[in-house]
């Protein structure tokens, strides 16, 4: 027998049994916390990898990969040792924790050569015997291996371990319906031991810890209303209404108990959101983490980016595509389920999403109340029929505690004087002067580009003054810098100051602004849009307004992108001109706008429907699947320049590389995409600036610096 440390579990040199090791000490905790067998958890976690002791694997790994074994799984052949466990229950839950913790049993993704246990079986008449090639020597490994970690062994025949497989085949050929519990908990384990890197043990202590939240507990402040009532009430699930700045998140944070899962729009807001909890809780326990790939950029030391991804954190700050894997059946849905299950969810502004995600959200929320979760809504502006629908969907009033802050109390947050104008050249004067009194200006636009030449004009007009742009197209890396000067200089200069942005300021970024210039939005997006204008109250403040523009609609829809252009009617008819706009007055704003919201069905498309997973147990469904049906036209570009370093970067390092892009500027402009990380589109690199970020224009093939036919 070979020096077992010599059997390797991947191309970096980490020995097999080293791996093992690691994904059991996961296993056994997760499993602890998580109320499941520790004994079942260590011994699935043993055997998950077992069968890359495997001839055939460890040729793999140093690149000997015939064509006709191309089709070789480690897991199928780790399946060859089921009988070794002598009890039926064990071997059940062993199955469901190997056969499909890297592919769906069926269905996976099949285009690609992606084939799971039942879909090899059904496509090669020989499949075991493919996984079986050379078992009688590599199984004495196997076992060597098993024996070291404190197993009781015995030689398996090739019988045997057919035996074994045809049982595995048996087994899952006979499944139900229903989201595996197993399976996430050795998916859970297995991610998070791979990316340790020997932190393992230390790490793990920092998992399953209930954050004191006893900070928010203690803040009250008359200019906070929220802080002066009570969160203790006995109703499971939270909707509370108010005007930004009237202490939201505090008031849903101190409603929380256990674990918190906090939703927010946009990878701004997280960033905010994140830097926000982290200082507010840097003398307690609790681990806190962003899950959203550019904002695990700002984690300091690789496990917590790692952390980041996995379960066990106190708080995790996330959007809701992040745990849309519960109602698409994506991959790894099963550990978003196990991780989630019991804790406090907060869903941060959630009517500001599209009618597609919308109906995810709400779909997501039915999921949740199914797994024991305590779900707590905060809204500033929710259309009546949203909010009934939520309400009902949470077990109305006897389950809900509602929460809304009387007129009175309203008049307080009446901030903005609204103004509507016909362009941007009608405000030209009000914006000179703004800029000789000193003043901080933001002027907001709907679409990139439209910010891009509006940037240039501001510059070219007041080229003294300092002047930002911020959107979504530029390289993370570079965006997450130009929010931070956002934040800490120009949200704090003395002195005038001109910011040019696209909806990205809408939600959560705590900047207090002077004077806003805006295009016409939705009602409930401007109302968002206009508290990033006199944001800051005081007691000396309460009462005074600052002057918000808004531009009327255009005439046409593809100026109107990425609304509709009826709802920007509607929502500009809706406003007062030369006015205060009340916030006792919002709500029937919003109302006039959305009389109802129609609520588009996507029930058939996912996995849980009626209050049951519909889903074949151990099954999974691709990723597009999430795409197709919420619409999502998003992808990644790279500039040319930065290729070498992508290709040979960490994953940190690559995200701090791609922009973010419409899926249409790649097909339209027929851009090449590179075959590693998320296979991002090369652009040229004039079609980049440091300053206006993506310019379409020059992003087409005519303008590469070279023709290498990829």
């Amino acid at each position: 027998m070979n020096d077992l440390r010599l059997i390797l579990a991947k191309s970096d040199g980490t020995p097999l049994i080293q791996h093992l090791k690691d994904v059991a000490m996961v296993a056994e905790v997760l499993a602890h916390h998580l109320g499941l067998s520790v004994e079942i958890a260590r011994k699935g976690a043993h055997l998950h990898d077992i069968g890359k002791t495997s001839c055939i694997f460890q040729q793999k790994l140093v690149g000997i990969n015939p064509p006709f074994k191309k089709s070789f799984r480690h897991e199928i052949a780790s399946l060859f040792f089921l009988s070794l466990l002598q009890d039926k229950e064990e071997r059940c839950a062993v199955i469901e924790m190997v056969a499909a913790h890297h592919r769906s049993i069926c269905n996976d993704m099949p285009k690609r050569g992606l084939l799971g246990l039942l879909d090899l079986e059904d496509k090669y008449p020989h499949c075991f015997e493919l996984h079986s090639e050379g078992f009688e020597q590599w199984s004495q490994e196997a076992l060597g291996i098993l024996h070291e970690l404190g197993w009781e062994t015995h030689p398996i025949t090739m019988d045997e371990a057919r035996s074994n497989y045809q049982e595995a085949v048996d087994y899952c050929s006979s499944l139900g319906r229903n989201c595996s519990q197993w399976k996430g908990l050795l998916m859970a384990a297995d991610h998070f031991a791979s990316g340790l890197d020997g932190q393992t043990e230390d790490t793990l202590r920092k998992l399953f810890i209930i954050p004191d939240l006893s900070y928010y507990r203690n803040r009250r402040s008359e200019l906070y209303p929220l802080s002066l009532l009570s969160a203790d009430d006995e109703r499971k699930h939270t909707l509370v209404t108010a005007p930004t700045g009237a202490g939201k998140t505090d008031f849903l944070l101190r409603r929380c108990h256990g674990r918190v899962f906090y939703t927010l729009p946009f990878q701004a807001s997280i960033n905010a959101m994140y830097d926000r909890l982290k200082a507010d809780l840097q003398d307690t326990d609790a681990q806190i983490y962003p899950l959203h790939a550019a904002s695990i950029l700002k984690l300091n030391g690789g496990y917590e980016r790692i952390l980041s991804r996995h379960v066990g954190a106190s708080i995790k700050v996330l959007t809701p595509h992040q745990i849309a894997a519960l109602a698409f059946g994506l991959k790894g849905y099963e550990v978003t389920a196990l991780d989630i299950r019991g804790c406090d969810v907060i869903l941060d502004e959630i009517h500001t999403y599209r009618k597609e995600t919308q109906a995810m959200v709400l779909k997501i929320v039915e999921i949740l109340i199914a797994l024991g979760c305590r779900i707590h809504i905060g809204t500033a502006t929710m259309p009546t029929d949203l909010y009934t629908g939520l309400l009902q969907l949470l077990g109305g009033e006897t389950a809900v505690y509602e929460v809304k802050l009387p007129k009175e109390v309203l008049k307080g947050f009446d901030r903005h004087t609204i103004h509507k104008v016909g362009s941007m050249e009608d405000v030209g004067p009000v914006i000179q002067k703004a800029v000789e009194q000193g003043q901080k200006i933001l002027m907001v636009c709907n679409q990139v580009k439209r910010a891009q030449q509006l940037y240039q004009e501001v510059i070219g007009k007041y080229p003294a003054i300092p002047t930002l742009l911020v959107h979504s197209r530029f390289k993370r890396g570079h965006r997450a810098q130009l929010e931070l000067e956002l934040k800490e200089r120009y949200n704090q200069c003395q002195g005038p100051c001109i910011v040019v942005s696209t909806q990205v300021v809408e939600v959560s970024l705590d900047i207090s602004f002077d004077l806003m210039l805006t295009e016409c939005a939705p009602i409930d997006a401007l109302i968002q849009r206009f508290g990033r204008i006199n944001r800051k109250r005081s007691l000396e403040t309460i009462g005074q307004t600052m002057p918000i523009y808004v531009i009327a609609p255009p005439e046409n829809e593809k100026e109107a992108l990425p609304y509709e252009l009826e709802i920007l009617q509607r929502s500009y008819s809706s406003l007062p001109h030369c006015e205060v706009l009340h916030e006792a007055d919002v709500q029937q704003l919003l109302d006039s706008v959305y009389p109802e919201v129609m609520a588009l069905d996507i029930d058939m498309l996912t996995v849980f429907q009626e209050g049951k997973w519909v889903m074949k147990k151990l099954k999974h469904n691709p990723k597009s699947a999430l795409f197709e049906t919420l619409d999502i036209n998003s992808a990644c570009c790279l500039m040319e320049k930065d290729r070498e370093v992508y290709e040979n970067g960490s994953f940190a390092e690559r995200t701090l590389l791609e922009i973010p892009v419409a899926r249409s500027i790649t097909q339209r402009n027929n851009l090449t995409p590179i075959t590693c990380g998320v296979h991002p589109f090369l652009i040229p690199d004039q079609a980049y600036d440091s300053k206006l970020g993506l310019l379409e224009e020059f992003a087409a093939p005519r303008y590469y610096n070279s023709f290498e036919i990829i």
